[in-house]
């Protein structure tokens, strides 16, 4: 007797979702959500192997009024009440974390000053795994920073509650080593009126893999993501978002700018905005930059739109990856700035819209001074 395999989802919505490793598939490379990543890269992760022997540790200084962190067992119901995974590597996660932490906001708190939290990896031999819940409650408003360092090969997952009416501004960091890999999924889950802006920063480590989804299940709700990454010679950094639209009235955002320099260095950025036939009056908009400056390097952007009704507000993409502009360049040149000057003009002119929308200020001149570093160590 033959069984005849079943056909691939033919859309997001019908994609499989499951907390069990063994309901997966081993990944081949050749499946449409991992034909940008080279599997080898990502080591042990792509096994079955759930045994952590890796090491991540959370540090974070006194913690604003209406804030509380601490450890959660992994039978807390909260876990798992906004993530689903959707790919092998998230369930691997999923089963493989013994604790998550929990960073909880208060219902109706304002709290002032930014809550910063960071993950340091001590060493990329073995896997680590890792669950984060942050549960932002009813009417509250919140800066919430998570910053990622040090040298780790990483599978985690992160859920992100937002309560009806709630603001968060929400900012991550991958600052990792050289050696590091992470593949990481992001779920954020807006209720009423909630509002998140998520601005994700990508410097560091070997391979990075950041998946985000945004799921509403109230009308009102606006999400507004920004990313901003770099790569270097060797690096791959991919981004992948998915924004589910499920209910009527909600709004959405995504913009996300990269540049590349030096030999192999690759970027993928993957945007896939799903509007469902009971959500009328949607309002989207999702556009990917990217800065080539070097030869050598390949940016990979692909914007999807699914749209399941015509009653929406408005739904919209774009994409587009070029060299440095030539005039930009001899416009400074011919008023006495050095080429090596006004190529850094340049680059911090395409990210200085999305590094202002960092509301930390330390933070942001902390990542534009990298930025900078890398290009005066290329020599741009």
């Amino acid at each position: 007797m033959t069984t005849q395999a079943s056909a691939p989802p033919t859309t997001k919505s019908q994609a499989l979702r499951s907390y069990d490793v063994a309901d997966f598939p081993a990944l081949t490379g050749l499946e449409e959500e991992w034909r940008f990543t080279p599997l080898k890269r990502l080591r042990g992760l792509v096994g079955a192997d759930r045994t952590a022997t890796g090491t991540v540790r959370h540090e974070y200084a006194d913690l604003p009024e209406g804030v509380t962190v601490e450890r959660i067992g992994t039978d807390d119901p909260r876990l798992g009440s906004v993530l689903t995974p959707v790919d092998r590597v998230s369930a691997l996660a999923y089963s493989g974390t013994g604790q998550a932490l929990l960073v909880r906001v208060a219902q109706d708190a304002v709290v002032s000053g930014p809550t910063i939290l960071r993950a340091i990896g001590e060493g990329s031999e073995g896997l680590a795994f890792g669950h984060t819940f942050v549960e932002v409650g009813r009417f509250a408003e919140v800066i919430i920073v998570l910053e990622h360092v040090g040298s780790v090969t990483l599978a985690d997952n992160v859920e992100v509650s937002v309560g009806d009416g709630a603001k968060l501004t929400l900012v991550t960091v991958a600052d990792w080593a050289d050696d590091a890999v992470q593949a990481q999924h992001l779920k954020v889950k807006l209720g009423r009126d909630a509002r998140v802006q998520h601005v994700q920063v990508t410097l560091g480590g070997d391979l990075v893999r950041q998946y985000t989804t945004v799921e509403y299940t109230d009308r009102g709700g606006e999400a507004e993501l920004y990313g901003v990454y770099f790569a270097d010679s060797g690096q791959h950094l991919e981004h992948r978002q998915l924004v589910d639209h499920t209910v009527p009235d909600c709004r959405s955002y995504v913009g996300y700018r990269g540049a590349l320099q030096g030999e192999s260095a690759h970027t993928v950025w993957v945007g896939d905005v799903l509007i469902r036939a009971e959500a009328t009056g949607t309002d989207t908009y999702e556009i990917n930059r990217n800065l080539l400056l070097t030869d050598g390097g390949r940016a990979d952007s692909v914007p999807n739109l699914e749209i399941e009704t015509g009653e929406i507000a408005g739904a919209g993409h774009a994409s587009a990856t070029g060299r440095f502009d030539d005039e930009q360049l001899f416009y400074l040149m011919a008023r006495g700035i050095p080429e090596a000057e006004a190529r850094r003009l340049v680059v911090r002119g395409f990210f200085a819209e999305l590094l202002n929308k960092i509301p930390v200020e330390e933070l942001r001149d902390r990542l534009g001074e990298a930025i900078e570093a890398r290009l005066t160590k290329a020599g741009a």
